[in-house]
């Protein structure tokens, strides 16, 4: 692993396992295998695509028909199940190294798995991150480093700043 891989544990990672090469040779990349709901399970999968442009809903479409026979074919999963597809957007999740260097500069908020500093919530403006951890500072100047695996969520938060860094140029006449 490079580190640029989504972190996903149990179902997740079997899922993300036979998820992530189906994407890579469609052009796309993993953002993120959620398992949301008891009964009947949603699988949700966020992607990229790999040169950065945005995805479109045939991009979406596309994924959805590939992933759900790939999926029925592994069969990692009991019981009835709904796929849902759809591209990171811009307050996307942070899931893998690249994605907090890629928004360095950006609030973003992160929530850990156990305590840190004698808590669990935590907003900050994101400042990279390596192999090993991902660092945030926080508005008191405090920077905090976060373990990986010790993180439950983070996710960007909407800003002015970040809508006009993931603006798309406009197109010319």
């Amino acid at each position: 692993m490079d580190g640029n891989e989504p972190t996903h544990t149990t179902l997740e990672a079997k899922l993300a396992a036979v998820v992530a090469p189906r994407l890579e040779l469609m052009g796309f990349e993993l953002v993120r295998v959620a398992i949301l709901g008891r009964d009947r399970l949603t699988v949700q999968i966020m992607a990229d695509r790999a040169d950065g442009s945005a995805i479109t809903v045939e991009d979406c479409e596309q994924i959805s028909h590939d992933v759900s026979a790939a999926i029925d074919v592994d069969d990692p999963i009991p019981g009835a199940w709904t796929l849902e597809v759809s591209s990171a957007g811009i307050d996307r999740p942070l899931t893998r190294v690249k994605d907090w260097n890629r928004f360095a500069g950006h609030l973003a908020r992160v929530e850990t798995h156990v305590p840190l500093n004698g808590r669990k919530r935590f907003a900050g403006i994101v400042m990279g991150a390596d192999s090993d951890v991902a660092r945030l500072r926080l508005d008191d100047g405090q920077e905090v480093a976060f373990r990986h695996p010790d993180i439950r969520r983070a996710k960007l938060v909407l800003t002015d700043a970040l809508i006009e860094a993931t603006a798309s140029p406009p197109r010319p006449n």
